[in-house]
């Protein structure tokens, strides 16, 4: 027996931990590697480390681009900032701004084709003769073959006489345009800032991918110049930088100004966060460093030379070793600032370059320039930030390396992650089942605590990664399930049978019948002996599924009563009754009658019910459904029972997630207590034909006064308005939108003045309903701009489909009109109302300022709550007296 016990239980505990290790590692890798990212962040988030002292952020951030003007600018600002941090006897600079093209100045150009044409193609460039500056032109060597056929040269020999002064303002003219074009020539002038500054590093960016062939083009000179030293390698060297297929350089005079080039590439993980920079990426048989890493070469003052790539394992930056990921990608540290101050020090650039920043803030530091403005280039997720700005990356990244403060994970550690799953296996397999269930909680927490306590503390204090959270993970799931076998309660599940007593059947089966499951109640008495008893069960069964107009159903069971005893009562007639009606009426269903009107009364036929309420007449047809008088007989609770029937407007693989929809929409409405609110009681499903109980009103709505020949008096019209917004301000002030204001929603009770809104929730179930010509359900007319275009909407779309409603019930008309859906859409989207007081001039100029507000394009400008909505209409109807 104990043999028995002990050799089910090790084969059980052996059994899971194998199926979990597939599941893990096999079948759900991306899941389980997102727990351990998730405890790698938050390790980062907790590691000990302090940034780098000698980094500074120039920032081009929001006040920057208010104070200097839109972005791009140009590239002069950026050469006056350079020269500002050279001043400042800054140690480097380096920017993340990308400079791969040429930003040409028009007229710069224009200038340069005046001064060719002076010097080469008029007889004043021989009276002033002008040696241009080297490089001026590319097209001065073919000058006079360029020059256009009206321009008049010399002839060989000839010499023109020209008077000194004349000849002085020529020579003058011609230094002006020269002085022109240096000025509108803003790369030259960035050029000559990076190359006065000297240690200046700037950014090129690669493609990564795999090369299918050899480089196109020769690489320049200024890009090989950066290429890194010898790779040392041994023998067991798997790993080898990302390679690339191409590369953009920067533009060439700023290349060969710059101090070093480094490749700016941002390489996220799968879940798009940034945890490993590549320090070094191969583009076909040359290594070339990213910017960080240039940055911090430049700091050490050391050459390409002096850094060794060594693959699989890290690298050698002069006497700094940084240990990577086989692609050669460093997990660095992602500092955290003290209080509200960010871990590196943030200036503006306008602020700089303003020289409103002391010298002392960059003397002697690297000095790093990029965007963090809104909107400005991409944001990364990193353990420590939902969004960091590529130069705040590169801070962090560039203080790892100089503060050897990066996160390794040397191959050993992959061992212990081994040795922890076999431990945790032989723990749950062998241990574990021989253990007190107190005292094996206890081992089992002590493990668990250890191992989270191991990857956090080594993370935290000795920057290592050891993943720990899958083995951890294993022994919590390998706990639960061995300790539920133990106990015997899989076996206590897998010998339960059906074996149940004909009265518990019977119980069950009345139990089922008083929930309204008929189906599942018709089960269980058929599980029963059949006699007289059991048979006046199934009868008043018969009779629900009548009641539900499941004439079909309702058959079966006569039919099965019938089989027991044809004389059973009435049970022939009724029979043959059903067998008549169940062809033509399915309750819902697409047999239904139009609309899924129910079949209300007949000879012999029971009144129809819907969940618990008995259905007495029908009191209108909408859009969307039926509504009928209906009562609770347990209460004789008088209600208005509104139905739809989903599965005629939803496709079948719709149907399901419409139903949840709807009942989670009107358990939403069924919260609201307002008095200007209708109340809902219940909601229920009877067959596919979905419906709601509510309060019952005397009313009716507003839909016969909108006419110009119906319309209420302006005062009262104002009056239901205010009750309408302030329900609408309590009902968004408990998030819920109603999505389909308009008058047909809005009750009135002539006598009282009472008003009501419906159908909350209602209109958010109909949004992906179609109905058979293809038209989407609802209200154009009363949308909002922002509901029309399938925008997420709030409070403020009920409260421009108000405002329609208020201009409407003043004016007799619709603000916006047209003879196609296309053409509405776009008027409500982007043409303005006709003012009010044009169509009635009686009305003061205050309620086109109410009108105009609430039907305002833009959300931001319209009422922002009902509450304010309500106290400017009753301010208005001050004014207007009755």
């Amino acid at each position: 027996m104990k043999r028995s016990f002990w050799s089910t239980h090790w084969f059980a505990g052996l059994a899971f931990g194998l199926v979990f290790l597939l599941i893990a590692y096999v079948v759900l890798p991306t899941a389980f590697g997102r727990v351990e990212t998730a405890a790698y962040d938050l390790g980062v988030s907790m590691a000990s480390g302090t940034p780098s002292n000698q980094i500074a952020v120039v920032a081009i951030d929001d006040a920057s681009i208010k104070q200097l003007g839109r972005w791009p600018w140009p590239r002069d600002y950026h050469a006056d900032l350079i020269d500002r941090l050279h001043e400042d006897h800054a140690r480097v600079i380096a920017t993340t701004v990308l400079l791969s093209e040429d930003q040409l100045d028009l007229g710069s150009v224009y200038i340069r084709s005046m001064i060719d044409f002076y010097d080469h193609c008029s007889p004043l460039g021989a009276a002033a003769p002008f040696v241009p500056a080297a490089g001026s032109s590319a097209a001065a060597a073919k000058a006079a073959s360029d020059c256009p056929p009206n321009a008049v040269l010399p002839e060989a020999g000839e010499s023109i006489k020209v008077p000194a002064p004349v000849k002085q303002a020529l020579v003058s003219l011609r230094q002006k345009m020269q002085d022109a074009e240096t000025t509108l020539d803003v790369d030259s002038k960035l050029a000559a800032s990076i190359k006065a500054a000297g240690d200046v590093v700037i950014p090129m960016v690669f493609t990564v991918g795999q090369p299918l062939g050899r480089p196109g083009d020769s690489t320049p000179a200024y890009i090989l110049k950066n290429a890194l030293g010898p790779v040392i390698a041994t023998p067991e060297d798997q790993g080898q930088p990302l390679p690339t297929s191409a590369m953009s350089v920067p533009v060439a005079q700023f290349a060969q100004a710059a101090a070093s080039v480094g490749f700016l590439n941002d390489t996220p993980d799968a879940d798009g966060a940034l945890r490993a920079e590549p320090l070094v990426l191969r583009y076909y048989d040359l290594y070339y460093p990213s910017l960080a890493l240039s940055v911090a070469m430049k700091y050490l003052n050391l050459r390409p030379d002096d850094v060794h790539v060594i693959p699989s394992q890290g690298v050698k930056v002069g006497g700094l070793f940084i240990g990577t990921t086989p692609h050669l990608r460093m997990r660095n540290n992602y500092y955290s600032g003290t209080g509200s101050n960010p871990p590196f020090p943030l200036y503006s650039f306008a602020d700089v370059k303003l020289g409103k920043i002391p010298a002392e803030a960059f003397q002697d530091k690297i000095v790093l320039i990029g965007a963090t403005a809104t909107g400005l280039g991409d944001r990364f997720p990193t353990p420590t930030s939902a969004g960091m700005a590529p130069v705040l990356v590169l801070a962090n990244v560039v203080s790892s390396i100089l503060q050897q403060q990066f996160f390794t994970q040397p191959q050993w550690t992959y061992w212990v992650t081994l040795g922890t799953l076999l431990l945790v296996l032989v723990y749950i397999a062998f241990a574990l089942p021989r253990l007190k269930p107190g005292l094996g909680a206890l081992i089992s927490l002590g493990l668990l605590i250890a191992m989270v306590a191991v990857e956090f503390s080594m993370l935290e204090n000795r920057h290592l990664w050891i993943m720990l959270m899958i083995p951890a993970l294993m022994l919590v799931t390998g706990h639960l399930v061995m300790t539920v076998k133990l106990s015997g309660l899989t076996s206590r599940l897998l010998v339960r049978t059906e074996a149940d007593s004909a009265e518990s059947n019977k119980m069950l089966g009345l139990a089922f019948q008083g929930q309204g499951q008929l189906d599942m109640a018709f089960d269980k008495f058929r599980k029963c002996p059949m006699d007289n008893s059991i048979a006046d069960l199934l009868y008043n069964l018969a009779l629900d599924y009548e009641r539900k107009r499941q004439f079909n159903k309702a058959g079966s069971v006569y039919q099965y009563i019938h089989e027991y005893d044809p004389k059973f009562r009435d049970v022939n007639e009724r029979l043959q009754r059903s067998k008549q009606l169940e062809g033509t009426v399915i309750l819902g269903g697409a047999g239904s009658t139009a609309a899924g009107t129910l079949i209300m009364s007949g000879e012999g036929v029971q009144k129809p019910m819907l969940g618990r309420y008995q259905v007495e007449k029908e009191l209108g047809k909408g859009a969307m459904g039926v509504v009928y008088l209906g009562r609770d007989p347990k209460i004789n609770r008088v209600v208005a029972i509104k139905t739809m029937a989903l599965s005629q407007e939803f496709e079948a693989d719709e149907l399901e997630e419409v139903k949840q929809r709807f009942f989670r929409e009107a358990e939403t409405a069924g919260r609201l207590n307002h008095p200007n609110i209708v109340t809902i009681y219940d909601a229920g499903e009877e067959h596919d034909l979905a419906y709601i109980a509510m309060e019952f009103l005397k009313g009716k709505d507003l839909t016969g006064h909108i006419k110009p020949n119906t319309l209420l008096p302006a005062a009262r019209v104002m009056d239901i308005v205010s009750h309408a917004a302030e329900a609408l301000d309590y009902a968004h002030k408990q998030n819920v939108v109603h999505r389909d204001i308009k008058p047909a929603n809005i009750m009135y009770e002539e006598d009282t003045g009472a008003i009501k809104l419906t159908d909350f929730g209602i209109a958010r179930i109909t949004d992906s309903s179609k109905t058979k010509t293809g038209m989407v359900l609802g209200t154009p007319s009363y949308m909002s701009p922002e509901q029309l275009s399938g925008k997420k909407v709030d409070g403020r779309s009920d409260l421009f489909s108000l405002g329609v409603t208020l201009y409407q019930m003043l004016s007799g008309q619709l603000p916006f009109q047209a003879d196609s859906m296309a053409t509405l859409m776009f008027k409500i989207a982007n043409e303005p109302h006709a003012p009010i007081t044009t169509l009635r001039p009686e009305l003061p100029a205050v309620i086109d300022a109410i009108v105009n507000k609430a039907l305002q394009k833009d959300p931001a400008q319209r009422y922002q709550n009902g509450a304010d909505f309500a106290r400017d209409i009753r301010a208005a109807a001050l004014q207007i007296g009755q």
